[in-house]
């Protein structure tokens, strides 16, 4: 299920938008903006984003640019493909800045919006396999990838998650229990602050988990029997 936002001051021309997404075939929640600041208003993570470059910036002055500065420049969540519409071909120049994917120039064309949306479906289908894999951070201002296999264990900090890998430690803005459900059957929630590589665990008592790098966790009492269970089904 795609998560798709579009994002442009005429009604009409959204409307438009989500009648050609309504068309391919995929299955999709769609939310439409008129305005920047509606969008970063809402938490939603998108997929995929429909932005028009020339975005009426009523209120906050921000114009699609602008708003898809915003959105790379955030630290924490996932990051949108950006698709930018636009009536002037002078504004794509503007879109590389920003890791546009593709622009569509208005009016759209039909066959070509169907080509672009299956080339970032494929982009956005990619990235979901790697994630099982990697996990991607947003660290400094870019995103980086980081095989899950490098990870020994993660730390809950306030806001932040501490990573503890195998070239060091790194943190970053992100909440624990999304982590442990994005991660789950590679990672197990072992205490309230902390997320365990399965792959790296050498043994284990009721009170804590030896790590392969010879850390040793403290396992809660409330965690136990769900550890064990994680844990036995992994080595499996």
């Amino acid at each position: 299920m795609l998560k798709i936002a579009v994002c442009d001051d005429e009604k009409n021309i959204r409307s438009y938008l989500i009648s050609l997404i309504r068309e391919q075939d995929v299955k999709c929640e769609i939310s439409e903006y008129a305005l920047a600041e509606d969008y970063l208003s809402d938490d939603t993570e998108y997929d995929l984003l429909f932005l028009d470059i020339e975005l009426d910036g009523s209120g906050s002055g921000m114009d699609g640019i602008g708003l898809a500065r915003q959105i790379r420049e955030r630290e924490q969540g996932r990051q949108p493909v950006i698709i930018f519409v636009t009536g002037h071909e002078k504004y794509v120049y503007d879109a590389f800045d920003v890791d546009a994917f593709q622009y569509l120039v208005k009016p759209v064309d039909e066959q070509k919006f169907a080509e672009i949306f299956r080339r970032a479906q494929d982009k956005i289908l990619s990235e979901a396999e790697q994630r099982k894999k990697t996990l991607v951070i947003r660290h400094g201002g870019a995103s980086k990838v980081i095989p899950l296999d490098n990870i020994y264990y993660m730390e809950s900090q306030g806001h932040k998650i501490v990573l503890y890998t195998k070239d060091g430690q790194m943190e970053y803005y992100a909440r624990i229990g999304e982590l442990e459900e994005e991660l789950r059957g590679h990672f197990c929630r072992i205490h309230k602050g902390y997320l365990v590589n399965l792959a790296c665990v050498d043994e284990y008592s009721k009170t804590e988990i030896l790590l392969t790098n010879g850390d040793r966790m403290p396992l809660s009492k409330y965690k136990y029997e769900h550890f064990v269970k994680a844990y036995l089904r992994f080595v499996q």
